[in-house]
């Protein structure tokens, strides 16, 4: 990460990837693997409290992730009870809560492309 101009740390690149541009590759995963879009919005809408018209709302106005995740309306309590690897780093030890709610979010997409019973998925929720 390189300073800014104001001498703050600059986040990282992804940090200004729009959610338009990761949700249709979100959405082929979990096709290709026989699972639906209902099943991503789902975990999706666990993990930030958006709802179907709004995750297609963040679609259509080129929301940032990092916008994405802090217009969210309510990221789960129990998000931080998510845990594994991905991208080869374990998302508990992650320390930037940017960075970590991203990792969160592909992980949840993960376990719906692998099948993984929602329940597990939303971490005990119905």
């Amino acid at each position: 990460m390189q300073n800014r101009e104001d001498g703050t740390m600059a986040g990282h690149r992804i940090f200004g990837v729009s959610f338009a541009s990761i949700y249709p590759l979100y959405v082929t995963k979990v096709e290709r693997k026989g699972h639906s879009v209902e099943e991503l919005h789902q975990v999706l809408t666990w993990l930030t409290g958006y709802d179907d018209e709004g995750l297609q709302e963040t679609v259509a106005d080129g929301r940032t992730l990092e916008e994405f995740f802090a217009q969210a309306p309510s990221l789960n309590p129990h998000a931080g009870l998510i845990t594994g690897v991905i991208c080869g780093v374990r998302v508990e030890e992650i320390e930037d809560p940017l960075m970590q709610r991203i990792r969160w979010m592909d992980k949840l997409v993960d376990e719906v492309a692998r099948g993984k019973k929602m329940q597990s998925i939303l971490r005990g929720a119905a």
